[in-house]
């Protein structure tokens, strides 16, 4: 499995400016939440995932494609992040007619994963 990017400004502007594919933004989430890829057996283990998303999610939910897993990673981001990408990052949002639901999605993993540095102490 490929090596994930470094969580930091340069990522987040990469995920919004699609310069990183689909596959890697949901790694970078699913990494974060927790879940771990086993190269020996070749599976998902969820061990360190919380029991919120392990009950729901005992493997990784692919939020590119698919609008349920990703609401609840929005719901999952503490209201005082809500607004990460803008006041942040200083992300204007997408033009009108230029995004669709992969762009929005991609926008709420920045942004989940913007929260998730806030948290930890990153930034």
């Amino acid at each position: 499995m490929p090596q994930l990017p470094s969580l930091n400004n340069e990522t987040m502007w990469a995920i919004l400016n699609e310069n990183i594919d689909d596959d890697t933004v949901n790694r970078l989430v699913w990494y974060y939440l927790g879940y771990r890829y086993n190269t020996v057996e070749n599976k998902w283990e969820n061990t360190e995932v919380a029991p919120e998303w392990k009950e729901v999610y005992p493997e990784p939910p692919n939020f590119i494609e698919n609008r349920p897993p990703t609401l609840k990673l929005t719901k999952s981001i503490p209201q005082e992040n809500k607004q990460m990408l803008k006041e942040y990052l200083g992300f204007k949002g997408y033009k009108i007619g230029e995004f669709g639901p992969r762009q929005t999605r991609r926008a709420t993993a920045a942004n989940w994963l913007l929260s998730y540095m806030r948290i930890q102490g990153l930034i």
